[in-house]
């Protein structure tokens, strides 16, 4: 019978620094526990401390740098980073004389640690040095989220956007291997091992980053055909329900998981029930707190859903205490690649977790926010018949005529524009319509050309 391999387990670290309060602290632990979770890994313990920064070499002081170490089955020293010379003969020298290693025994509670994951982003050397101190494998909240990316990505985009970041992270994190750094030999000869890994590393970058364009260019051209019509993109931190949302309004079956960064491929649905023109609903990348810059970079070509949509809505775990500081975090990253010029509406989700005196002090706060649960079929409806409010206030009536030569394209225009009324004429069809003004003109083009 095959047997489960153990569940790695893991260490949290946390650092308050000043401008940090005890809410936001604990809850940033909590936010890392659960990236951890969704890596697979078990919590083992949590420590943390008060800092002035994070700049130091061992992050920790030296008595929490203990209590880890007791944790992980470390020394607790650094010492030094590079092994001493020694010749063959003073190795077995000293191998001679000494005991067999015992293996050291397990803790009480089960198996030792064998990560620690540090609530913060880390310099190479700080990595090396708690690697030394604890004898574990160290992972920042950086490299955590890069490991889940990594993981979750399911199309050729994503996967090539979170391949060059994953790469972009460990190349200024690469060292030379115990074993000895020399020369190579014949090509590349004069590089050591960790130049040619560099290399390696440019290379595979250039290489992705060709295909990428090439893969966004596709993109781009299915993105430019739904140019005029009605488009609204879901935003908002990772697991604020935004999938369970886009399943509710649209029907359809998008992986809906209590986990961080289940979705990270935008998917475009259409309204239901449909209506005409119709809408089309994309669910986004979720954000996060200190989403590493080079995934925010990788993922514009995702995140121009957003940019290109007619209306945003940032969904809101109202349920979470610190659903203010998500929400100012999506509102920073849609500003960065100027989204925040598009119009929005906040939506507090998952009320169905809030008690009635948090539900006032919301809407006292919120005033225009649209307050609801995605698993409430009359919140989701009104939800749909405020987003095709939205769209009627910008719509506009106008009159076409369809030629009898051009009947090809009625189908075009009862995609986007709503008809009204029809009749026949002497030269064609003569349509009244109701859309945007932009589908409209597009429209009078395309009956218009020869």
């Amino acid at each position: 019978m095959e047997t489960k391999p153990p569940t790695p387990r893991a260490v949290l670290v946390g650092i308050q620094t000043p401008e940090v309060d005890d809410i936001a602290h604990v809850a940033s632990l909590e936010e890392l526990g659960r990236l951890v979770k969704t890596l697979g890994y078990e919590v083992a313990g949590t420590i943390s401390q008060r800092r002035e920064g994070t700049g130091a070499g061992l992050l920790l002081g030296s008595g929490k740098l203990a209590e880890l170490a007791a944790m992980t089955g470390g020394t607790g020293q650094v010492g030094s980073m590079a092994p001493a010379p020694k010749s063959k003969a003073r190795a077995r020298f000293e191998g001679a004389g000494k005991p067999a290693a015992t293996p050291e025994p397990e803790a009480a509670e089960g198996p030792r640690p064998e990560f620690v994951i540090v609530d913060h982003e880390l310099s190479p050397s700080q990595i090396r040095n708690l690697e030394h101190a604890t004898g574990a494998q160290v992972l920042d909240r950086t490299g955590v989220i890069v490991e889940i990316f990594h993981r979750h990505a399911n199309t050729r985009e994503a996967k090539l956007q979170v391949e060059m970041a994953r790469l972009k992270y460990v190349a200024p994190r690469l060292r030379e291997s115990t074993g000895g750094g020399g020369r190579q030999q014949g090509p590349g000869a004069g590089e050591s091992s960790l130049d040619l890994d560099r290399r390696k590393i440019r290379d595979r970058l250039a290489a992705l980053k060709e295909q990428l364009e090439a893969v966004q260019r596709d993109s781009d051209n299915r993105r430019s055909a739904r140019r005029d019509q009605l488009r609204v993109a879901l935003v908002g931190y990772t697991n604020a329900g935004k999938s369970s949302l886009m399943r509710a309004l649209t029907g359809s079956e998008v992986l809906v998981e209590d986990k961080l960064f289940a979705t990270l491929d935008t998917t475009v649905r259409i309204l239901q029930p449909e209506t005409r023109p119709r809408v089309l609903v994309s669910d986004t990348v979720g954000f996060i707190k200190q989403l590493p810059h080079d995934l925010v970079a990788s993922f514009r070509s995702t995140l121009a859903e957003a940019l290109e949509a007619s209306l945003l809505l940032y969904v809101v775990d109202a349920s979470d205490p610190t659903y203010e500081a998500q929400l100012e975090v999506s509102r920073t990253v849609l500003r960065e690649i100027g989204a925040d010029a598009v119009p929005s509406r906040l939506v507090l989700n998952k009320m169905d977790r809030v008690d009635a005196t948090r539900r006032a002090e919301l809407a006292e706060q919120h005033p225009d926010a649209i307050m609801l649960s995605a698993h409430a079929p009359a919140d989701v409806a009104a939800l749909r018949e405020t987003i095709i409010g939205f769209f009627e206030a910008a719509m506009v009536e106008d009159e076409l005529v369809l030629p009898y030569a051009k009947q090809g394209l009625i189908g075009e225009v009862y995609e986007s524009a709503r008809v009204l009324a029809e009749e026949y004429g002497e030269t064609g069809r003569v349509l009244k319509v109701r859309g945007l003004p932009g589908a409209i003109t597009r429209l009078r083009r395309s009956l218009a050309a020869p």
